[in-house]
């Protein structure tokens, strides 16, 4: 059987498309590192004991007293092992990666959960996405942004953005069918009822997704560092090159502390109050529960009395 040349058509698209749009690779390029590296300039200006006692607040607002002592003792160790910089490096990484992640998958997700036919194509795509070797990404991103940290966040992102789609679109067509008709009998627009009543329902599953973009963020930080980002990344593949055993674990307990940090942040993010519109279908619908049981009453109260009657 002749040997089907897919790759090469593959190759030939990408070096078509670097030679179209190179122009506005190089654009993305510059606004990805301008990003980053602002980003980074924020969280490794101060002194890192400034930073530190943000995040203990931080934590203590979200998620109380224990979530802020492991953010005191995990990120003071993180200080004691000399990696405070390349942790706040990476940091900015995942955040910028994340938010691109999330920025296209959520609406995404909301497209695909309001018409079958874009959740259908999406599948597949989104498949292929998440199967698809994370090593794999490297080679067209390295190819048309260089060696750095923009092939990194490009990698990032592309690897982040399943999670995004698939959880938005399972949480808003897990919204109870009722509520939305009850919002439609208010009177509500259709775009009303997606921002007051279908996101405020499916905020959970949508904070997982986002949870999980994170956390796959994270997980790439390896692979980002050996297309040339800084970071912890840089760290991990330097400890490895040279069979460093003390700074493979320093490093990568760092990036567990950084994990843990942001998966129980955004986990909090998920309780917030209800939407005006949510608030008043709910109390509608509290309400016109009771309201039910006075009318059964005195039917069952009634047969019990006829009972002793017909005896």
């Amino acid at each position: 059987m002749p040997r089907f040349e897919l790759g090469s058509y593959v190759e030939a698209f990408v070096l078509w498309l670097l030679q179209v749009a190179g122009g506005l690779l190089d654009g993305i390029g510059a606004v990805v590192t301008v990003v980053v590296d602002g980003l980074t300039a924020v969280f490794t200006g101060p002194p890192w004991w400034v930073w530190l006692v943000i995040l203990v607040v931080v934590a203590l607002l979200v998620r109380g007293a224990g979530f802020a002592v492991f953010t005191l003792v995990g990120f003071a160790l993180v200080s004691s092992f000399d990696l405070w910089q390349e942790t706040m490096e990476t940091l900015g990484l995942v955040l910028v990666a994340a938010l691109i992640a999330t920025a296209i998958g959520v609406p995404l997700g909301i497209w695909a959960a309001r018409s079958k036919a874009v959740g259908t194509a999406l599948r597949p795509l989104l498949d292929l996405m998440q199967t698809t070797p994370v090593f794999v990404y490297l080679i067209p991103a390295v190819f048309f942004f260089g060696i750095g940290v923009v092939p990194g966040v490009v990698a990032t992102t592309i690897f982040s953005i399943p999670p995004a789609v698939r959880l938005t679109e399972l949480g808003i067509r897990g919204v109870d069918p009722e509520v939305v008709e009850a919002a439609h009998a208010f009177g509500a627009h259709p775009r009303q009822i997606l921002r007051e009543v279908q996101l405020p329902m499916a905020l959970p599953s949508i904070m997982a997704g986002i949870n999980q973009v994170i956390m796959l963020a994270l997980s790439m930080v390896v692979v980002a560092g050996l297309a040339g980002a800084e970071g912890l990344g840089s760290v991990v593949v330097s400890a490895v090159t040279n069979l460093d055993i003390a700074g493979g674990f320093e490093g990568g307990l760092a990036v567990v502390i950084v994990a843990i940090f942001l998966d129980r942040f955004t986990s909090a993010l998920a309780d917030r109050p209800d939407s005006s519109l949510l608030s008043k279908l709910r109390k509608r619908r509290g309400a016109a529960a009771p309201a039910a049981a006075p009318t059964e009453a005195p039917a069952r109260s009634t047969d019990t009395a006829a009972v002793p009657v017909a005896g």
